[in-house]
């Protein structure tokens, strides 16, 4: 099947008051649930808000986009479904209890480190 990640970007839940909060990390944390009971929750977290760091192609470290990019992922969601219209169904479900958008984008196959999770017993 194909894997999907649905994230936000960075602030993108600044709108929420902060006494909200709480409840929205129930609700987010209930549509996880519904994923992990489904069988299609592959892996998800939020990112700690902060300015990335690039290490480029020759091992140079440079300060990475910067916080007024509005380009910065906030939070994703790794799922495995059947079609990407399944996939928008769960992105419609993590934005309505995030109470933000949410990008979908299909995860390209990758064969060959498949075979190697495969053979160290990890998938």
């Amino acid at each position: 099947m194909p894997r999907y990640l649905i994230s936000f970007n960075d602030g993108a839940m600044d709108h929420i008051p902060a006494e909200e909060i709480p409840q929205v990390g129930r609700e987010a944390h209930a549509v996880i649930q519904e994923a992990v009971n489904a069988g299609v929750f592959v892996y998800g977290t939020g990112l700690e808000r902060q300015q990335a760091t690039i290490v480029g192609t020759d091992g140079v470290v440079t300060d990475g986009p910067f916080p007024e990019t509005k380009e910065v992922i906030g939070g994703f969601v790794v799922l495995d479904v059947a079609s990407h219209d399944e996939a928008l169904k769960w992105a419609a479900k993590i934005a309505a209890s995030c109470r933000c958008a949410q990008e979908v984008r299909e995860v390209m196959p990758d064969p060959e480190t498949e075979a190697m999770l495969r053979a160290a017993g990890r998938s």
